[in-house]
């Protein structure tokens, strides 16, 4: 038995000005990684590739694993970047195989391709009709009719932060395997619902996604090969953005419909609880002194999240807006992670550790999109440690994987430790601060360029959580952002 395995992941946000050119896909600006070396990165990572690599090596099979490629969400993925890639899969299914593994994110806008996954696919099935195709999706799917057409059996993630990718493998790679073998029949149905839930209530530590996702495990209890509900990813001008379904059953295709529309009903009656409302800036730092004063000794620091800013949802990560009004309120014992600036990096490696510098901080980087210049803050500060910014994974989400964040700094201003990098990494796991020298257990506040994510692996260290509008493209303010291309009506954007 012969499996084709890739991975093609990027989670497009149409507003970002961060351009996605193939390097983007790769490490420390290199080219993605093939063949044995892509499945020596990867194996034994919390990644859906890996779970695929872990099957292939039960089943006995022979892999071709032509490429691994996941970028830090952006702007559109340039084509030549696309067909790179997209090619490379397409060469190793044309060479012949029993099955095809993906681990995909389903949300990639490509500057042709509304749906970059679904064009993936078609190619495929034009290359091997009858070739079974499982598909392991992010949560934040923005699901077109291609994916549900040309796939055999999807599997989505439960969990948001993204703790069960390898999991989410397990379920899409053990569909097709079980067809392969004989011992099951895939059947899928998959629908949307007219919604574009805000990120910021999209948790499924949180209701109403919570009871959704325990329902898609339930169902697989009683029988589905996979049941998922993506989210959707808001921040992309699409026409399918948003909330939709699929489900996996064995031979059994009323009750895949029945169960997908089950869903698709629970989201809808719950859609008002997936709208966020803003808090004003000024009043949130003012709850948060208010939080830090009455903070235990010992307890863990105020988490204030600049959550307009993710480059986990294709911000620049460069915006002074949220670090500022902490620096105007006066907040110290303090750190913010991260200000991406590789011209102010450059400045503070060459004046090396101890050097103190003036220096115009963020704001490199225009959004014309939402109207927004860039506006970078001048600050005075002293370089507390210099890095190059390589670190792996403690987990629980992404465990084991690498990450670079290019040439790094630890620079001082007025009591906040501000990490400032050269490559954009969210911060969601300790390893992204421990690499730094920044322990921020200590601290008595931590600001975070972050939506959810940053709950895998720092939640525990939070006595108190204030969500921070900021400024940027992962705006959770819709009138911000100027929809044209959503199917509408659609709700909130329209009284439904």
């Amino acid at each position: 038995m012969k499996l084709v395995v890739a991975q093609m992941k990027h989670e497009t946000n149409t507003f970002s000005p961060v351009p996605t050119p193939l390097t983007r896909f790769g490490t420390g600006g290199q080219l993605p990684l093939e063949g044995a070396a892509a499945a020596a990165a990867w194996r034994g990572t919390g990644s859906a590739l890996a779970a695929f690599l872990e099957l292939a090596e039960e089943a006995g099979a022979e892999v071709d694993l032509p490429i691994a490629a996941s970028a830090w969400p952006s702007g559109p993925v340039h084509d030549a970047a696309f067909e790179h890639i997209a090619s490379r899969i397409c060469a190793a299914v044309a060479k012949g195989c029993d099955a095809v593994l993906l681990d995909l994110h389903g949300a990639m806008v490509t500057e042709s391709y509304e749906d970059g996954e679904g064009e993936l696919l078609r190619r495929i099935r034009a290359i091997a009709p009858g070739v079974p195709v499982g598909v392991a999706l992010d949560m934040h799917t923005n699901l077109y009719d291609a994916m549900g057409r040309h796939a055999t059996a999807i599997a989505g993630y439960q969990t948001y932060p993204h703790v069960d990718m390898h999991g989410t493998g397990l379920r899409a790679g053990r569909a097709v395997l079980a067809q392969l073998a004989g011992r099951a029949r895939p059947t899928m149905a998959w629908g949307r619902q007219p919604m574009l839930p805000h990120v910021m209530r999209q948790g499924s530590d949180d209701e109403p996604n919570r009871t959704l996702q325990a329902r898609c495990k339930q169902m697989e209890a009683e029988g589905a090969l996979a049941a998922s509900v993506f989210v959707g990813f808001p921040n992309a001008d699409i026409e399918f953005a948003g909330l939709s379904a699929v489900v996996v059953t064995d031979n059994d295709p009323a009750l895949a419909r029945r169960w997908c529309d089950e869903l698709l009903a629970m989201a809808w009656r719950e859609r008002e609880r997936f709208v966020y409302r803003l808090e004003p800036l000024a009043e949130s730092m003012a709850r948060a002194q208010r939080l830090a004063a009455d903070k235990p000794p010992g307890s863990g620091p105020v988490v204030l999240l600049d959550h307009s800013d993710n480059c986990a949802s294709g911000g620049t990560m460069d915006t002074m807006t949220v670090l500022g009004a902490m620096l105007d309120a006066g907040l110290t014992d303090a750190a913010a992670f991260a200000i991406y600036d590789p011209e102010a990096v450059r400045a503070m490696a060459a004046a090396g550790i101890g050097a103190e510098l003036t220096l115009p901080l963020g704001g490199k980087l225009d959004m014309p999109s939402i109207g927004l210049k860039g506006r970078p803050r001048s600050v005075t500060g002293r370089v507390r440690r210099l890095s190059d910014g390589r670190y792996r994974n403690f987990g629980p989400m992404a465990k084991g994987e690498h990450n670079d964040m290019g040439l790094s700094a630890v620079f001082e201003v007025a009591g906040v430790q501000v990490a400032v990098i050269s490559d954009h990494v969210e911060p969601h796991d300790l390893a992204a601060f421990t690499v730094l020298g920044i322990a921020p257990h200590t601290l008595r506040f931590l600001m975070l360029k972050s939506r959810v994510h940053w709950r895998a692996g720092l939640r525990s260290l939070a006595h108190a959580v204030v969500e921070c509008a900021g400024t940027g493209v992962c705006t959770s303010d819709y009138e911000l952002l100027a929809f044209k291309r959503v199917r509408r009506p659609i709700y909130p954007l329209d009284p439904m």
